[in-house]
């Protein structure tokens, strides 16, 4: 059985993150997809809870053998990715997958699944309030929060690519229109 997709992408900072995991929290027959990458496992996740971790030699043979339906390598052999088996797995579950993706990964999982999915851009009120946000979570650097914000800068261009933009200025706003678009697009034939 053939489920949906939701895909949310975003500018760091913008709250996606927060929008899906309330998401996944009211509506149990949606379940978040755990991506797969070559970085090292860090001690406090779990392999098959927090990422699929593979080695280089493996993730390169997967690519090689078409079993991504997204990836991208972010640093030198530091790959990230989604797996189609863990589509399939989430999908004979009879659940609907849910992505939280940058925005290229976003992009290119909705030109692979075009009809079975819905991608959702999650824009901050302002590239100010983005750094804002950014500073007030205390984990980056300075240096770090730039390169983001430059980031953050290109990918807002990508945002009319996407099927819906959730403009989240009002955190209970945004997680109320997602989630109206999100029952829409499961009744949707």
């Amino acid at each position: 059985m053939k489920g949906k997709m939701f895909i949310f992408s975003a500018p760091s900072g913008a709250g996606k993150t927060t929008i899906v995991q309330s998401l996944l929290k009211k509506m149990p027959n949606l379940e978040f997809s755990i991506s797969a990458t070559s970085r090292p496992i860090r001690n406090n996740e779990t392999n098959g809870k927090d990422y699929y971790f593979l080695t280089v030699d493996d993730f390169k043979q997967k690519i090689a053998h078409h079993e991504f339906v997204e990836w991208e390598e972010v640093y030198k052999n530091r790959f990230y990715g989604t797996l189609k088996s863990e589509v399939t797995r989430i999908w004979e579950k009879g659940n609907h997958v849910v992505f939280d993706v940058d925005v290229v990964g976003g992009l290119n999982i909705r030109r692979m699944y075009p009809n079975e999915s819905l991608a959702f851009f999650v824009l901050p009120p302002s590239v100010e309030e983005l750094e804002k946000r950014l500073r007030l979570r205390s984990t980056d650097s300075n240096e770090d929060i730039e390169v983001r914000i430059a980031k953050a800068k290109n990918e807002l261009d990508y945002a009319k690519q996407f099927d819906v933009i959730i403009l989240n200025d009002v955190l209970e706003k945004a997680i109320a229109d997602a989630t109206n678009k999100v029952n829409e697009f499961i009744e949707k034939k």
